[in-house]
């Protein structure tokens, strides 16, 4: 196949930052090309300069052979280039299907053919396998759906190249083997298709070819991906071998929970539903997207109703009504899953978001917050998590997705909780993040706070957790301690799963 685009010598700035210098790349159509390295390596920046969202400062972009630049995303779609951004830019008071035609509206006699509409956005889903309905307000729909409905939005265009960033990031194996399927489909047909991912095991089963930024360059330039292995990729992201991590077992002293649930029934669908948490513990909730371990968290931290059963945090029985509560009269901390959405004010500074859980104890006469007060604390932890900025008066929003998560871990901190809920940590993070993030999580059981963690990454659940308790369908289906072998440990949790299905279908 014929060499559809072509980055020649990009280079782009931001004050302060060379995101990007002198990258090369080229994609063909009927290939999948892999674009790696490390969070802040510069593949976000050079995916917003392919879509219009910047514009480069040297250097070119070709689309067959002649030199482009988009002003607008819009400019990029109608010249062919799709793209999956790995922040999710849907409307959410919008239907599936307004949000996936969205820049293609179609019309009859001057109005919107909202018939025609529907059947467009209903070919995108059923491109991808999806049973979503067209006309679901996208805010009822799960993190997972939000991201195959981005994916398919992208699919409904006239695409010659599709850009993933982080497709897989929010959905299940399940859903990713759906995207994967596509993805065939879709190379078959010419389509060059460039891939954005940290997850390297599908980076190996989808990709052709592989690109790799380090520090805003490319050490790697469209290359057979068959040449290199496993570990040299990793060595080109990170400049040098990872280590291997010793595997690291921990001993929890057996004593009064620091949470325990009793049979606890939620609204959202959980039924006498329990556990107990221990002070200095990783306790690891295991499932599929859509098993309920979000939601049973969220419930406890007064976002969803509780229907019957107990909460108690040290033994005393607890009413938590919001995160006010949690935090300020239990000491429990809640690291969300969505943190651009939930976790952060991506349009404040960083000492303001780590600062923002201790306002209270900052607080001077009037209600006056110095902001050298703020700084003191975000500098501690800035310090303490290595979070990687030009300075703690820089936006959150400019941060890599690994510092964002370091960001919204410090908040808690700063706050001295005693219990903290974890969800999903390591999502969109590069692999020597993830490994920090992994000691740093058992660092603080270490220190004696209690740790809930959610996951759908089994890798990351083996590695951390001392216990782990599998969820299916709204309800635990097998708890284990954690032999720290992955082999052994997927086994029993697959098996429990399925096992937990089977009772489902008698």
């Amino acid at each position: 196949m014929s060499e559809i685009l072509k980055v020649a010598q990009l280079s782009k700035s931001f004050p302060g930052v060379k995101a990007l210098s002198k990258v090369n790349l080229s994609l063909r159509g009927g290939e999948v090309q892999a674009l790696l390295g490390e969070n802040g390596a510069g593949k976000s920046t050079l995916i917003k300069i392919l879509t219009g969202v910047y514009q480069t400062e040297d250097g070119q972009v070709l689309l067959d052979g002649e030199p482009v630049s988009f002003d607008s995303p819009l400019a990029a779609t109608k010249s062919g280039i799709g793209v999956v951004h790995q922040e999710r830019n849907l409307i959410p008071y919008f239907t599936v299907a307004e949000n996936i035609v969205l820049q293609n509206q179609p019309q009859r006699r001057g109005l919107i053919d909202a018939a025609q509409r529907r059947e467009t956005a209903q070919k995108a889903l059923d491109s991808l396998g999806l049973t979503i309905d067209p006309d679901e307000i996208v805010q009822n729909l799960s993190v997972a759906q939000m991201q195959l409905v981005e994916i398919a939005k992208a699919l409904a265009t006239e695409t010659r190249v599709l850009l993933l960033d982080e497709p897989t990031a929010s959905i299940s194996g399940s859903e990713a083997k759906k995207l994967f399927e596509v993805v065939a489909t879709l190379k078959a047909q010419g389509t060059a298709i460039l891939f954005v991912s940290h997850k390297l095991e599908e980076v190996f089963e989808v990709c052709d070819t592989v690109t790799v930024l380090r520090d805003g360059e490319s050490v790697i330039e469209s290359s057979p991906l068959s040449d290199y292995s496993h570990s040299q990729i990793v060595a080109a992201m990170v400049g040098r071998q990872l280590a291997e991590r010793t595997k690291r077992f921990r001993t929890v002293e057996p004593g009064e929970p620091a949470l325990e649930l009793k049979e606890l029934t939620t609204q959202v669908g959980h039924t006498d539903v329990s556990l107990a948490l221990q002070a200095g513990e990783v306790l690891g909730l295991y499932g599929l997207v859509g098993a309920g371990r979000s939601e049973l968290l969220r419930s406890v931290l007064g976002l969803h109703p509780i229907v019957s059963g107990e909460v108690f945090v040290k033994g005393k029985a607890a009413n938590i009504r919001d995160m006010r509560d949690a935090l300020h009269k239990y000491r429990i901390g809640y690291v969300t899953e969505n943190r651009k959405e939930e976790g952060l004010f991506l349009d404040f500074s960083i000492n303001r978001n780590i600062a923002v859980t201790v306002w209270r104890r900052l607080q001077q006469i009037l209600g006056i917050i110095r902001h050298e007060k703020e700084t003191e604390v975000s500098d501690r932890f800035v310090e303490r998590l290595g979070i990687r900025i030009s300075s703690v008066m820089q936006l959150a929003g400019n941060l890599s997705g690994g510092n964002q998560q370091k960001v919204s871990l410090a908040k808690w901190l700063a706050a001295e909780t005693e219990i903290i809920i974890i969800d999903e940590p390591t999502v969109g993070i590069d692999v020597r993040t993830k490994a920090n993030f992994h000691e740093l999580i058992m660092d603080l059981a270490d220190e004696g706070m209690a740790v809930l963690l959610i996951s759908s990454d089994l890798p990351e659940m083996v590695a951390i957790a001392d216990r782990v308790m599998v969820m299916r369908d709204y309800q635990f289906v097998g708890e284990f301690p954690n032999s720290k072998d992955y082999a052994e440990m997927s086994t029993k949790v697959m098996d429990a799963i399925h096992a937990g299905s089977a009772r489902q279908s008698a």
